[in-house]
């Protein structure tokens, strides 16, 4: 009688001969032939549910081009008991059933266990090999990878002619080892190339096997292909479900987490569910492993070794501890590791989405989610200072680059923040710290919905309130022009109580741009004259007085040219803007700008292109780089449209984004 993995196996094969297995596998599966072929021991390697073993079973079945004709599978089932040298005793029977004798513990004197550092002199029967040679699968041996590297020593000794393949979610390491690794499928189309990703057409082949006929559509189909992260057990789980849910209910319940998908009749015992799958990777690992995985779940995004010492480190974790676990994670398939072997630049880990949702399962039966999250705000929190710090002195491309690599974690704190089950204080600091990338790398609106969510949920006469609202203010001027000044009512008060003169300072500029967008220009440049007055020069917390002097110049621009020209090169002087790239490029700007109204077009002209080309150098700023081109191109327009006449007399500026009523200059320079 068969037992349950023998029964599950003959179903596997099954399939397989039925064409059931591979879809968009065609590169690995030559390679892998190829290796085989050319290497007496490969390993396949890969994350659960990628489908090594399936790739395994098509490069040694049909077609049999190989330089072997008997294939001896070996394989360890769901729920079968590890023993001591179980694997060694199966593939001892299945060799001998092969025609191929293999005593692994007869030896000269008394016999011990074969395993990772044994004596290999084995007694080995003087038998021919079987025609046309063996090759030996070693299927899915992770429970027993211990005992498996000290068998193919042996056996590579001892039967030097016998083929050996192993799939294992990590190499065995040994030195003539081929390791082919099987990554999850593409989710995007390949360039070039028509139809679907190899992970849509996976999707859509399974739903179709199940007798699903609708037609997918696209933005759905790759949106859930992305979710699943083109991992084929999870494309086909989900496959499964497209009988009761559409697409794009599919993808609503995987934005909510991946581990209850499910098949109620699968081919291995793990796969029912994702999360049984991954749980059994998860019952191989060591306990400290075990804490490490459900910690790292608090990450949205990829992290340094750092930052995971930090959030995991514990009193039942020594911070020695989390870089081994960090090894095996990422072996193991649980972490992927980026960036190029040998770099530069440290690596960076990201965790498989479906391996991050188990964790925070386990996480909050653990108990630790409140704990582990707390220590994970407090790093990203450090995170936005060490970013703002990089700006004020002068790395300003370094800061922006900082917070494109934790983006997704600084974001994770609004998120966890807004439903309550994070630290609003902590976050509303850290966005605080980033004013310089909601305002400089045009992500203003943005950065206000963060801040207009995080302000209710702490007390209305905090201080981080008072600069919450002006930056929230400040960022939302452009659209929203009536809630601006009602914020700034509410911040000015409580600067004033706490003798913040940055901050008063602040709000005038605020004021001034809110003036500007009036057309009242006698009210902006009193207010951006007091803001470049009351802020004091490297004061943290946003930008320096140079920005408020450059708008001033702007303005003074339309009357008094020469009073301008004076502004700009006050601007120009301050000690700061040596190191704010963003800053003196506005300042220059504004030189430029009453260069051209006083008539001096030529010279104006001259400057923009050297500050457009020292801020491109210096820093990524969107909206100080439209400005410039939008001056530059100003430039040309009012030389050809003057004709003979003299540029003073007919001066052509940019259009504001407020629209043909506003006053006649870019209110992007005005507003920052």
């Amino acid at each position: 009688m068969w037992t349950r993995g023998e029964e599950d196996e003959a179903r596997f094969v099954d399939c397989l001969r039925d064409g059931h297995a591979l879809v968009g596998r065609d590169a690995e599966l030559a390679e892998l032939r190829s290796a085989v072929s050319g290497h007496p021991l490969v390993t396949v390697t890969g994350a659960v549910g990628t489908g090594k073993s399936r790739l395994a079973l098509a490069a040694v079945t049909s077609p049999l081009d190989g330089p072997w004709r008997t294939v001896v599978r070996v394989r360890w089932h769901d729920g079968v008991p590890v023993g001591r040298r179980a694997l060694t005793a199966r593939v001892a029977r299945a060799l001998s059933g092969a025609g191929l004798p293999w005593d692994p513990v007869a030896r000269t004197g008394a016999g011990t266990s074969t395993g990772v550092g044994a004596r290999t002199d084995l007694a080995v029967p003087a038998r021919t090999l079987p025609a046309g040679g063996v090759l030996l699968l070693l299927d899915d041996v992770d429970p027993v990878h211990t005992e498996c590297i000290g068998l193919v020593q042996a056996l590579r000794m001892a039967r030097p002619a016998v083929r050996i393949l192993v799939t294992a979610r990590r190499p065995l390491g040994l030195g003539d080892e081929k390791v082919v690794g099987l990554a999850p499928l593409p989710v995007d189309t390949a360039p070039g190339r028509a139809g679907s990703s190899p992970a849509a057409e996976l999707l859509v082949a399974r739903a179709r096997e199940r007798g699903w006929s609708e037609e997918p559509d696209p933005a759905a189909l790759a949106r859930v292909c992305r979710l699943l992260e083109g991992v084929p057990l999870a494309l086909e789980l989900a496959a499964g479900r497209l009988g009761e849910w559409t697409m794009e209910e599919l993808a609503a319940h995987l934005e909510a987490g991946q581990c209850r998908l499910a098949d109620p009749a699968p081919l291995l015992l793990r796969h029912r569910t994702l999360r049984t799958s991954l749980g059994a990777v998860h019952a191989l690992c060591e306990p400290a492993q075990r804490r490490v995985w459900r910690r790292l779940s608090a990450f949205a995004g990829s992290f340094t070794e750092a930052a995971a010492v930090f959030v995991c480190a514990g009193s039942d974790l020594a911070p020695h501890e989390v870089p081994p676990a960090l090894a095996m994670l990422s072996a193991t398939g649980v972490l992927r590791t980026l960036g190029e072997a040998g770099a530069v630049s440290l690596p960076r880990y990201r965790m498989a989405r479906a391996a991050r949702d188990f964790g925070t399962e386990r996480l909050a039966a653990a108990g630790e989610r409140p704990t582990t999250w707390e220590r994970h705000a407090a790093h990203f929190r450090g995170v936005a200072a060490v970013a703002e710090t990089l700006w004020s002195t002068g790395l300003q491309r370094q800061a922006l680059q900082t917070v494109q690599d934790e983006h997704d974690d600084l974001m994770a704190l609004v998120h966890r923040a807004g439903d309550g089950t994070g630290h609003a204080g902590t976050s509303l600091e850290a966005m605080l710290h980033l004013w310089f990338w909601w305002a400089v790398h045009d992500h203003a609106r943005e950065g206000s919905d963060h801040l207009h969510a995080l302000l209710p949920r702490l007390p209305a006469d905090s201080r981080l309130v008072a600069r919450g609202r002006w930056l929230a203010a400040w960022l939302s001027t452009a659209w929203d022009p009536r809630t601006a000044h009602e914020l700034l009512s509410l911040a000015w008060p409580a600067a004033v109580l706490a003798g913040d003169d940055a901050l008063l300072g602040r709000i005038a500029h605020v004021h001034g741009t809110l003036a500007w967008q009036r057309q009242d220009l006698e009210s902006a440049a009193a207010y951006y004259r007091q803001a470049a007055d009351t802020t004091a020069g490297g004061a943290p917390g946003g930008p320096s007085p140079t920005v408020s002097l450059a708008a001033l110049a702007v303005v003074q621009a339309h009357r008094t040219p020469t009073a301008a020209a004076r502004t700009a090169r006050r601007a120009l002087a301050q000690p700061d803007c040596a190191n704010d790239a963003w800053a003196t490029a506005l300042a220059h700007y504004a030189r430029a700008f009453a260069d051209h109204r006083a008539g001096h077009t030529g010279r104006a002209r001259h400057r923009a292109r050297r500050a457009l080309a020292d801020l491109e150098a210096r820093v990524d700023a969107p909206q100080a780089r439209r400005a410039l081109r939008l001056l530059l191109t100003s430039f040309d327009l009012a030389t050809t449209a003057a004709g003979a006449l003299s540029p003073q007399h007919r001066p052509h500026v940019p259009v504001p984004r407020g629209g043909a009523q506003s006053p006649p200059a870019p209110a992007g320079l005005a507003q920052r």
